[in-house]
């Protein structure tokens, strides 16, 4: 299948959240802290909603970070995985690297979505069959073959905390960024070379990312070296590399895989 029908619901999807999301200034929102200190601000909950509205239909399942987990899902074929604001963080500071991600899962393979950067006014869509467009123009992976120079996205939070002091002197330029769908999409574009996380990510945070930088050419492993399969129970995975084939290889042989 081709899942034309699929994108399409996706881009008009982005386009009425992005619509929503123009009554909400970035760093001028109030936020409250979810059950596990995760932030939570009003644009998080109503672009849930929109999203729901727009996407869901008969008989298929629901995974958002704003929706409490109904596990029928688990025994739904097609099910969409989603976050309504990735990096909400950066959102309520007024950084603009956050962006609504949006993946179609079927039989736990993505094989559609969608991430917009509003704030960037960059929209990636994106199919197996058909590839990977930005702004409707088509976009692979980059083709760099090593790892001398090259461009790596890294979690701000991270570097913050000081778990990337370990790469100041490694071959690549590491560039701190927030919202990991984000920066998913940007590998799928080719806009920088590498991203990958140590920590654990849930699968809203990644699964629209993961399909786009596999459709546009490249590949995606988690922590352990290991491909995903979506819509588990616990939508918890371990942390991931996206690239390239050629330079995901040089970064795994680091040893940062476990």
């Amino acid at each position: 299948m081709d899942y034309a029908d699929v994108l399409k619901r996706i881009e008009t999807a982005l386009a009425a959240a992005t619509e929503a999301l123009e009554e909400f200034t970035p760093g001028k929102i109030q936020s409250a802290l979810k059950t596990g200190g995760d932030p939570v601000t009003e644009a998080d909950v109503l672009l849930d909603k929109i999203l729901k509205a727009e996407l869901l239909r008969q008989g298929e399942g629901w995974l958002s970070e704003e929706t409490k987990d109904d596990l029928s899902r688990l025994n739904k074929e097609r099910v969409w995985i989603v976050d309504p604001l990735d990096g909400t963080r950066e959102f309520i500071q007024g950084i603009p690297e956050w962006c609504i991600s949006i993946a179609y899962v079927v039989n736990g393979r993505p094989e559609a979505a969608g991430i917009c950067s509003p704030s960037a006014q960059q929209t990636f869509l994106g199919t197996r069959a058909a590839g990977v467009m930005l702004n409707g123009k088509p976009v692979t992976v980059t083709d760099k073959r090593d790892l001398l120079g090259a461009t790596v996205l890294a979690s701000r939070s991270e570097v913050k905390r000081g778990e990337w002091k370990r790469f100041e002197n490694a071959p690549f330029e590491m560039i701190p960024m927030g919202s990991v769908a984000y920066k998913m999409a940007r590998i799928a574009a080719g806009l920088n070379d590498i991203t990958f996380t140590l920590v654990p990510k849930n699968e809203w945070d990644v699964a629209a990312g993961w399909l786009l930088v596999e459709a546009a050419g490249g590949k995606v492993l988690d922590k352990n070296a290991n491909p995903r399969v979506f819509n588990q129970q616990n939508p918890l995975l371990p942390g991931l590399f996206a690239a390239n084939t050629d330079i995901l290889e040089k970064l795994l042989d680091m040893g940062l895989s476990e």
